[in-house]
């Protein structure tokens, strides 16, 4: 059986080729940038493949038997390349499917479809409110996922914010600022409960969503770590066992989240709204509905995961490209935070 993950260059394709290796005969890694082969396993093959291109999938997907359809342009892209990609990309995707007689079509979506929602935990039917193009086009792509549903089986998985070997972006500056020694500001006090996801819990979910009952699995389902304390809390674990002395800050929500605001519209900050307008928020989803229906159980609280994840950046950093960008895969320039840290 052949597996083609799109997006398959990317943080969470890396993961899912290596760790479901064993359970196809070839995965094919599709995605407009290269990789290395010698981080996939030996049954990998890459393609050049852009998801805009309706025809190129069209004639990929002869030889496939099952899709996930992870390929996406993140907060930090263009509007138009978000729709672009996230919603036309979707249709492209399942329009070839459809043609190549493809049993099974995973969708990799995002808890960024609530929004900032004010009651916890999310289930899966409560109201969709996207924040910036990234979270307005996961819902449009949610949407045509579902007028696909009659004619093909398509899984929609909302996964929360997952971490692991090899995330860079975001966390490889909170790990920076943690193996510094600096204070680690969290905005508000810190008391909030924030659920985050190992991403070998994610490829676990995804491969029950695969290969579970079709019927169960033709449905939308939330995805998230089953242990979690609050932001605070979890941070201070990392923060425990870097040794560097580092520690978290509480600060004034409002102010910083201004501050950010700011920076954000001058391209003074990588941070964008969705990931300031939430952190001082509780953001936690049920996985009951994943859990009844599969027996899904995650295998990492918060913490360990954010100590896994930080374990790989020490071990590699030496390694880890000088380039920056606007991927999980690589760092992303600290601009304004930079000067922060040293402040710090």
């Amino acid at each position: 059986m052949r597996l083609a993950i799109t997006g398959g260059a990317g943080f969470l394709g890396y993961h899912i080729a290596n760790q479901l290796a064993s359970r196809y005969d070839e995965i094919l890694v599709l995605d407009i940038t290269p990789v290395d082969l010698k981080e996939y396993p030996s049954n990998a093959r890459y393609i050049k493949t852009d998801v805009r291109d309706r025809r190129a999938l069209a004639d990929i997907f002869k030889n496939v038997d099952i899709v996930v359809h992870g390929a996406a342009a993140l907060p930090l892209w263009k509007r138009k390349d978000i729709f672009d990609i996230n919603v036309g990309g979707t249709r492209n995707v399942l329009d070839a499917a459809l043609a190549a007689k493809i049993k099974r079509v995973v969708f990799v979506s995002s808890t960024a479809v609530y929004g900032v929602p004010k009651k916890h935990p999310l289930f899966e039917d409560d109201p969709l409110v996207g924040v910036g193009p990234y979270g307005e086009s996961k819902i449009a792509a949610e949407m045509v996922c579902q007028s696909y549903r009659d004619r093909l089986c398509v899984p929609v998985v909302r996964p929360k914010t997952f971490i692991g070997s090899g995330r860079m972006g975001v966390f490889q500056i909170l790990y920076d600022w943690v193996e510094s020694g600096v204070k680690i500001p969290v905005i508000g006090n810190g008391k909030n409960r924030y659920q985050l996801l190992a991403v070998e819990d994610l490829v676990d979910a995804i491969y029950l969503l695969l290969s579970g009952d079709e019927q169960k699995s033709n449905d939308t389902f939330n995805v998230g770590a089953a242990v979690f304390a609050t932001v605070s809390e979890d941070v201070s674990q990392l923060c425990r066992f870097s040794g560097s002395g580092s520690r978290v800050m509480p600060t004034s929500a409002g102010m910083v989240v201004f501050f950010l605001a700011v920076a954000e519209a001058m391209k003074l900050s990588p941070l964008y709204k969705w990931v300031y307008g939430t952190a001082a928020q509780d953001s936690f989803v049920s996985i009951d509905k994943i859990k009844n229906n599969f027996g899904f159980q995650p295998r990492y609280s918060n913490a360990q995961a954010l100590i896994n994840s930080y374990k790989w950046y020490q071990e590699h950093k030496v390694q880890l490209s000088r380039e920056t960008g606007i991927t999980h895969r690589v760092a992303w320039k600290q601009g304004v935070l930079a000067l922060i840290k040293k402040i710090l």
